[in-house]
């Protein structure tokens, strides 16, 4: 097997459903050729792969390079960082390159999603505060809109219909959870665009183009802060800052040096400081050479200049080299402890929350499957709370490859973001949500020691809890995906002796983790393929009510009281978009629904990880008005 799979392939994991299902039931327009007969792939191995399949270390790797648009490709080919090793190459050599690894045509995301705004649309209110932001719309992350912010109480909520789509160009995935500033929606896409959209009409105030897709929110302060920036991370491991009123490029910075960086949490911001989580996709890769070396790590940013002031990795040493395959991989240890998930702010003890991810390689290590406690000024980790030990895995487990740890673990990372609570009867919990299943409470006065878990799902790869519970104050809300085929082989025993699995909606007391009701999910798959009833993406609160996006494609609203469905629709049914082309939704995975100003807004398709695609981001108020 190739070491890095074509295309948009990451490994086994990473099959995305538009090579894995039928052609017609893709949305964007993807490349029918076989990649290894593309017109690109021999330009790719004779001038690109000798840096980008792990030879040079600096050099993104291909499963990154892969995640590119064919336009950024291009660019950096062109006029960009590229350009030298490009220089003998042809213009058309370029084009079919950038296509080959990207499986897209070239120049296939140029239709207009929205129409350009106009008149009173268009224009900023610069003294209209930011009332939520970031991935849990609050610092403590609890997924909560009051109803200040909501503006929609319980009982309108049965009479919500959809006021407009946006289709995403060139897009099978819709994964960047709206923010609201300043009268504007922002919100970033697959093919690397972020936009600026009037909140009321969906028109487009200003685009800025990355170069790869765009998967967390976009991060704008609140309104004591000075900066009128936008902040947000792509998938090469690059954060940027624009201006949010004309989004102008302010500065970026790539987040480490590793080729396989990327970002996937949302960064956050404090008293002029962006504390930004970094991942990677190389435990995603099934023979990189070597086998593994990237370190999760947290910066804090200056958000003014762009300069990082510290950097604070979950492993202290670098990896170094444990042994040889028998295919001669060179096998390198400890690895991983990747940050997937946002960061947490606990401003009065001064510190920052954020769980960390299982180890890619042996040794394990003790900050792996954990919560870390880091010191919002230094970056010192004041406390560490294991909550799965032991837990080693990469992707060569699913395929049965030898760079496979031995006794690897589960891949029970600690994805989903922390909550930090406040208890109704007092005090405080630091609520942690595991791919077990498993919703964990620890005491942060006791440097994080465990005060209840509840294991109320299966779990497996995919979850378990994967993207985001959430607190209203008085229950915490807890979606649990437990997909009926994980699709890894390796999984197998540890699923059967777990049980069936739970998906559904579950509400938990903050207090003791007791179960205080279940909505066990309605199974309406059918034989569609790729379509499972559970709830991957994060959930959202409002007061009497809790909105989910589930991975059948429908979002349903629920009685916060007993868990009754009180709303649903299907996100799946074809949408014609503001800008006239016609798209639809899939499996709702990511950045959960969002609740502002009397509207509800979801993205929909999840077009990767055998889920199904989409590309649309629907907007609903009361009877569509």
């Amino acid at each position: 097997m190739n070491r890095c799979l074509p295309g948009r392939l990451i490994g086994a994991m990473l099959l995305t459903v538009s090579l894995v299902a039928p052609r017609a039931h893709a949305i964007a327009t993807e490349s029918s050729a076989a990649p290894a007969a593309a017109p690109g792939a021999a330009v790719y191995h004779r001038i690109c792969a000798q840096c980008h399949e792990g030879q040079a270390p600096k050099a993104p790797a291909r499963a990154i390079v892969g995640m590119m648009t064919p336009e950024g490709i291009y660019r950096a080919l062109t006029v960009g960082i590229m350009r030298q090793q490009a220089a003998t190459l042809s213009d058309a050599d370029k084009r079919e390159v950038a296509e080959y690894l990207t499986g897209s045509k070239f120049g296939a995301s140029r239709t207009e999603a929205a129409p350009r705004c106009a008149g009173a649309a268009a224009k900023f209110d610069l003294a209209r505060a930011p009332q939520i932001y970031g991935w849990g719309q609050e610092p403590d992350n609890d997924h909560y809109v009051p109803a200040a912010v909501a503006q929609l109480t319980a009982a309108q909520i049965p009479h919500l219909r959809l006021k407009w789509a946006f289709v995403y160009p060139g897009a099978v995935r819709a994964r960047s959870q709206p923010s609201f500033a300043y009268g504007a929606l922002y919100v970033g896409s697959e093919n690397g665009t972020v936009y600026a959209l009037d909140a009321r009409s969906g028109c487009v105030r200003w685009k800025f183009s990355t170069t790869a897709e765009v998967r967390t929110p976009i991060v704008v302060p609140p309104m004591h802060s000075p900066l009128k920036r936008a902040f947000f991370g792509d998938l090469t491991g690059h954060v940027y800052a624009v201006d949010a009123a004309t989004g102008r490029e302010l500065w970026r910075l790539r987040a480490d040096d590793h080729p396989s960086t990327t970002i996937t949490g949302a960064p956050v911001y404090f008293d002029g400081l962006l504390y930004v989580p970094v991942s990677s996709l190389e435990e995603a890769t099934t023979k990189p050479d070597p086998c593994c070396t990237f370190r999760g790590s947290v910066i804090a940013v200056d958000a003014a200049t762009g300069a990082v002031r510290w950097k604070r990795y979950t492993i202290d040493e670098p990896a170094r080299q444990t042994g040889v395959t028998k295919d001669g991989v060179k096998l390198f240890g400890p690895s991983g402890a990747a940050i997937w998930n946002t960061p947490t702010l606990d401003p009065k003890r001064g510190l920052l929350y954020v769980g960390t991810g299982n180890n890619y390689t042996g040794p394990a290590t003790s900050r792996s499957d954990s919560v870390l406690a880091i010191d919002l000024k230094s970056g010192a980790i004041r406390w560490s709370r294991q909550l799965v030990a032991h837990d080693k895995w990469n992707v060569a487990c699913m395929v049965h490859q030898e760079a496979c740890p031995a006794n690897s673990g589960p891949d029970f990372d600690m994805g989903a973001g922390t909550m930090l609570v406040k208890l109704p009867g007092g005090g405080e919990r630091v609520i942690i949500g595991s791919k077990s299943g498993a919703a964990i409470a620890v005491d942060p006065t006791r440097a994080g020691r465990v005060a209840w878990s509840n294991r109320i799902g299966r779990g497996s790869i995919q979850g378990g809890i994967q993207y985001g519970m959430a607190f209203d104050g008085r229950r915490i809300y807890v979606p649990i995906a437990d997909m009926a085929d994980a699709m890894d082989a390796s999984q197998e025993s540890r699923q059967a002796k777990a049980g069936p699995p739970h998906p559904g909606l579950y509400a938990l007391d903050p207090a003791t983790g007791r179960l205080e009701w279940s909505s066990p999910a309605a199974n309406t798959c059918g034989a569609r393929k790729f379509c499972d009833p559970g709830i991957l993406a994060a959930i959202t609160a409002i007061p009497g009510a809790v909105f989910a996006g589930h991975m059948d494609g429908k979002l349903r609203a629920y009685d916060s009281a007993t868990g009754r469905v009180i709303w649903h629709y299907d996100t799946t049914r074809p949408v014609r978009g503001l800008g006239g082309a016609t798209g639809h939704g899939g499996t709702i995975g990511g950045g959960g629904p969002v609740v502002h100003d009397g509207m509800v807004y979801t993205n929909s398709g999840y077009g990767m990880f055998f889920h199904m695609p989409g590309n649309v981001l629907l907007a609903f108020s009361i009877d569509g008005e």
